[in-house]
């Protein structure tokens, strides 16, 4: 059982902020071997989305940001779920979670996300279009997509 919360930079305790690092760190930087700069000075300016296990360790998470924020879209970004629960339906929970507070804090706006590439059916399946060619970021294949 997941146990979910939104919380705004300033909300999130000092536990909090350290698992959601400690996650992001564990997913991105050592299983994709990617060593792109985390701390980018947007966590500031987002709304933290994340799930909680019993044990209270964070296995899903995203962030978010309003129209404006990131892009002159809404987007989201950071999309991650602990291996544990991969192929369990909790990366589609994480964006339905997602897409739900996108619409209840910025309203009906277009949504704006830098994908993986691998990811374009999952994203595709969300109604997100490819709006890129695909380009390397920090050595992984991304591409641009928006959900109108």
């Amino acid at each position: 059982m997941i146990q979910w919360f939104t919380k705004s930079f300033e909300e999130l305790t000092n536990k909090e902020l350290y698992a959601i690092m400690q996650v992001r760190f564990n997913v991105f930087i050592v299983e994709q071997n990617c060593m792109a700069e985390d701390l980018d000075d947007y966590d500031q300016k987002a709304l933290h989305l994340f799930g909680v296990d019993e044990s209270g360790k964070v296995v899903a998470y995203t962030r978010i940001f309003g129209p404006g924020d990131k892009y002159e879209e809404a987007a989201f970004g950071r999309v991650l779920t602990a291996k544990e629960l991969r192929g369990q339906g909790a990366g589609k929970e994480l964006m339905r979670r997602t897409l739900e507070v996108i619409a209840e804090r910025f309203g009906k706006v277009p949504v704006k996300i830098s994908a993986q590439s691998y990811l374009l059916k999952f994203y595709g399946e969300l109604g997100f279009e490819q709006v890129s060619e695909e380009y390397d970021d920090h050595g992984l294949a991304h591409i641009d997509m928006i959900r109108p």
